[in-house]
């Protein structure tokens, strides 16, 4: 690839990680149709991808970007295939152009939330968007996750994610869900959702270290964010609290995987560890129950507190990780739970645990990854070592993958039974 042609890729792919979700938004306002949306966004890559190499990258990219997919959207909407959509041919008779809509768009949000993709995860919270997929059409419509690895996460067939995304965009397109940023006022009624899809973007940025780092890095970024702007939220306080605690002891990019009982504490971020724990005590309140985001960051806590000098608190995670799963049961926490009762009790009533799991267990790493750690501290090693390799065959990170097949060939030898690899994150 020519110096042109590279240089025209970095500023493609910086387009589309910083401003992806903010160009759909901006395109699908005037109908709601996502669907177009991206893909008459991804006609623009294309495009740009020819074109910016042979006439340079223009001043304003995203701008360029805007202009070709909107320029698409009128061809197509004008053509015959179209013309019989009445709400379309009305969008386009509106007479918006981009950069009016851009000014409309940002004129609507009253409250100037500070981030674009955040006020962007407030308007796919939508109360008409059906429940259950908000959280993943925000993964990929606002932070550009796709459906395969949307449906690890959810631990649910990449095909049947896709399927559910496809027809949420569709009914937003057919119901004319507005594409508007709400005002402060309804902002606590979107949140749980919003913090899901923060949550889940940290947690899947751990099977990508690399870009990964940087992934997690603006998750964090948008949980404090989203903590700052709604300012009394418990729970926006304890997210914050919880990615903030978990990156201080994140590995470097591109070394060893190593689970957290292995880990040095004395490599941990001392800053980060007193940012967490002060962003926890601002999510207590006296005489209320704690939510899930606040229990997952005391966890947190529980094995920073470490870096102080202390041993892991057994009972401690016992206690959270027992009141998590009382009131937040996702499959990711009864793993962990399943695992820290099996090291802190017994590794048979740990995996008494994972055989109680619904049946999607059997699509989630960390249950297998758990279960080889019971076994082999049972000493079952051949059925240890299968449970290994079928982790690591779920696992899309490398150094996990290299990690989880030499627990395997351990697990048929003398050194069954190490610590187990962290649980990871669910989204």
């Amino acid at each position: 690839m020519s110096g042109a042609g590279e240089r025209a890729a970095r500023v493609a792919e910086r387009a589309a990680r910083e401003s992806y979700g903010r160009l759909v938004a901006l395109l699908a306002a005037p109908t709601g149709d996502l669907e177009l949306a991206e893909d008459t966004l991804a006609q623009a890559f294309e495009r740009a991808l020819t074109t910016w190499p042979r006439d340079g990258v223009p001043d304003n990219p995203e701008g360029w970007l805007l202009t070709v997919a909107r320029n698409r959207q009128r061809d197509l909407w004008k053509s015959a295939a179209h013309r019989r959509n009445r709400s379309l041919e009305e969008a386009v008779d509106a007479g918006l152009g981009a950069v009016e809509l851009a000014r409309a768009l940002d004129e609507l949000d009253q409250d100037r939330i500070p981030d674009r993709r955040l006020a962007l995860l407030f308007v796919c919270a939508h109360p008409a968007i059906a429940a259950d997929v908000r959280t993943p059409l925000m993964l990929q419509v606002v932070l550009g996750f796709d459906a395969a690895g949307i449906a690890r996460a959810f631990a649910v067939p990449a095909g049947a994610m896709s399927q559910r995304l496809v027809r949420a965009k569709r009914r937003i397109r057919d119901a004319r869900v507005p594409f508007v940023v709400p005002g402060r006022q309804a902002m606590p009624e979107r949140l749980p959702w919003v913090l899901e899809a923060v949550y889940g973007c940290y947690a899947l940025s751990f099977q990508e270290r690399g870009e990964g780092a940087s992934l997690a890095g603006e998750a964090r970024h948008l949980a404090v964010t989203t903590a700052r702007l709604l300012g009394d939220e418990p729970e926006a306080w304890a997210l914050a609290a919880l990615l903030t605690l978990t990156s201080a002891r994140a590995a470097a990019p591109g070394g060893p995987y190593l689970p957290l009982q292995d880990q040095d504490p004395g490599t941990w971020d001392r800053g980060l560890i007193a940012e967490g724990e002060a962003y926890l005590r601002r999510a207590e309140r006296p005489g209320r129950a704690p939510g899930r985001f606040q229990l997952e960051a005391a966890i947190q806590a529980v094995h920073c507190a470490r870096a102080r000098g202390g041993g892991t608190d057994w009972d401690a995670l016992c206690t959270l990780y027992t009141a998590l799963v009382a009131i937040a049961p996702s499959l990711g926490g009864r793993v962990a739970h399943a695992a820290v009762i099996g090291r802190a009790r017994s590794p048979r009533a740990g995996l008494a645990l994972l055989e109680d799991l619904p049946v999607e267990r059997e699509r989630f790493q960390p249950y297998h990854a758990a279960r080889g750690d019971l076994l082999a501290r049972l000493g079952r090693g051949e059925d240890a070592a299968d449970a290994y390799s079928r982790a690591a065959a779920l696992s899309p990170d490398p150094a996990v993958r290299t990690f989880l097949g030499r627990r395997a060939e351990e697990a048929r030898g003398p050194r069954a039974g190490d610590p187990l690899p962290e649980p990871r994150p669910e989204g």
